[in-house]
């Protein structure tokens, strides 16, 4: 069976910065989805804040396998009745992949517990991001480390719950280091953090960018489905008397 994605993207950048619209003149979503239906064996489509639901009905958000969010300027909009649906949907197995500004969304906050506050300034600066855990699957065929030459500084601290998996550091022309990509599972629902791809510079047409997101997906695709039992069940201990076959 495909993968089944969705990309949620905000889509209020595009619409309103000439610099944005010529990088991206169908939207940031539609460059990753174009990208992620040549790697075959994953269905994709979009979703947008603006649409009716944002885009995520109970029927999208059904069958969806992995959702991709980014979003910036406009979290606060983004209505809770579609953050829980969201969050449901993880817990019960659908692979989440956070990128960039996305950190401060309602749904990765909501799964996080936490501020997920950090440090930024964007000045352009070169950004070198280093493997720290090499033949993790979301790293497959990336070297020891890439370098972008223009993208918004993200800095420690960064405040999320400790990682169940740190996978790369940033190191950037004017000195700060960050965590720019981690792994958590909540639920049976993983989740991954991926922070490069500020509107302004092309990193959504890097290589290897592209390929970690990618990656990402495949990781994060839920297994059989994915299930959690509903409610606190209250079991009869029956199954002690069965005989092993």
């Amino acid at each position: 069976m495909p993968i089944r994605v969705t990309v949620w993207h905000e889509y209020r950048h595009e619409k309103r910065n000439e610099q944005v619209r010529k990088l991206y003149p169908d939207g940031m979503h539609q460059t990753l989805a174009t990208y992620l239906k040549t790697l075959g064996g994953i269905e994709v489509r979009t979703a947008t804040l603006d649409e009716p639901e944002h885009g995520l009905s109970q029927s999208i958000v059904d069958t969806t396998d992995v959702m991709l969010w980014w979003g910036h300027m406009a979290h606060a909009e983004v209505q809770d009745t579609i953050v829980s649906r969201v969050q449901s949907r993880v817990l019960a197995g659908m692979g989440l992949v956070v990128l960039h500004s996305g950190h401060h969304s309602k749904i990765f906050k909501r799964l996080m517990g936490t501020t997920c506050n950090l440090k930024w300034r964007d000045e352009g600066g070169r950004e070198a991001l280093f493997v720290t855990k090499p033949g993790h699957p979301i790293l497959a065929g990336i070297d020891d480390h890439f370098v972008l030459e223009h993208e918004e500084m993200y800095g420690e601290y960064f405040d999320v719950p400790e990682p169940d998996e740190l996978l790369l550091i940033s190191s950037f022309s004017t000195g700060e280091v960050f965590r720019s990509c981690m792994t958590w599972q909540r639920g049976v629902g993983k989740i991954v953090y991926f922070r490069p791809g500020h509107e302004t510079y092309p990193s959504y047409h890097n290589p290897q960018v592209l390929r970690i997101i990618g990656n990402a997906v495949r990781w994060a695709a839920p297994v059989d489905g994915g299930k959690v039992p509903e409610g606190c069940p209250n079991p009869s201990p029956d199954w002690l008397k069965t005989k092993p076959d």
